[in-house]
């Protein structure tokens, strides 16, 4: 059970984030960044990581900025409106953090993969847009351009799976295709997947980026 191969942050220390933490089973495996969206925390999506790869390492921190008592990983003016100065600093921070959790952890920093919902979603971009070495591919769930920084990274190492709801009332299409066409612009190889539903993970959407993740990282 997950529950029982759970490190709490109180294991060894903090590392500047709440977080869960739970070893891969397999030597060598990757390891799955969990960022939740807004609302969530270091739990939420513990069996979606655990559904795209058992065997991998998984890291979960909780955001740290409040919006109405509900986590999320960076301030937004309103819906839609991101407050970039909070989401560069932010961006910085979680880098920061995937980096002192590999030292205590014993993870390899060159596989860590991004799982993000929402606001989750967009932070993961935002690493892949601002601090590129931090991640070594990306899941994004439902996710809107953070921001456009320039020049735009050398994404073509970066593997991009981007999933997105036809009916998502909160990221209307057209957002996530200017996310797509953003992500393709800096090289990234992408792999865009759209579902009838609305702002949520999707059986659908899961079982496909389960399908992508191992055809990247076990070619089956």
């Amino acid at each position: 059970p997950v529950e029982d191969a759970m490190v709490s942050m109180h294991a060894k220390e903090d590392l500047g984030f709440a977080h869960r933490f739970v070893p891969a089973r397999v030597p060598g495996a990757p390891t799955l960044l969990l960022l939740h969206g807004t609302g969530g925390d270091e739990d939420d999506l513990l069996g979606v990581g655990k559904h795209i790869d058992p065997d991998a390492a998984i890291l979960s921190p909780r955001g740290k900025v409040l919006e109405n008592g509900m986590a999320r990983f960076f301030r937004r003016i309103a819906e839609g409106v991101f407050d970039t100065a909070d989401l560069r600093f932010r961006t910085g921070e979680l880098a920061d953090f995937i980096a002192a959790a590999s030292r205590a952890y014993g993870l390899d920093p060159a596989k860590v993969i991004a799982v993000g919902f929402s606001n989750g979603a967009n932070i993961a971009a935002g690493l892949l847009l601002l601090r590129p070495e931090a991640l070594s591919a990306a899941i994004l769930l439902h996710a809107m351009v953070p921001l456009v920084p320039e020049p735009l990274p050398d994404l073509r190492a970066k593997a991009v799976f981007l999933a997105a709801g036809r009916q998502d009332a909160m990221i209307p299409p057209a957002e996530t295709e200017k996310l797509a066409r953003l992500l393709e612009a800096a090289g990234a190889p992408l792999t865009l997947a759209w579902q009838d539903g609305g702002h949520r993970i999707g059986p659908g959407e899961l079982d496909e980026a389960r399908e992508w993740y191992r055809k990247e990282y076990h070619g089956t």
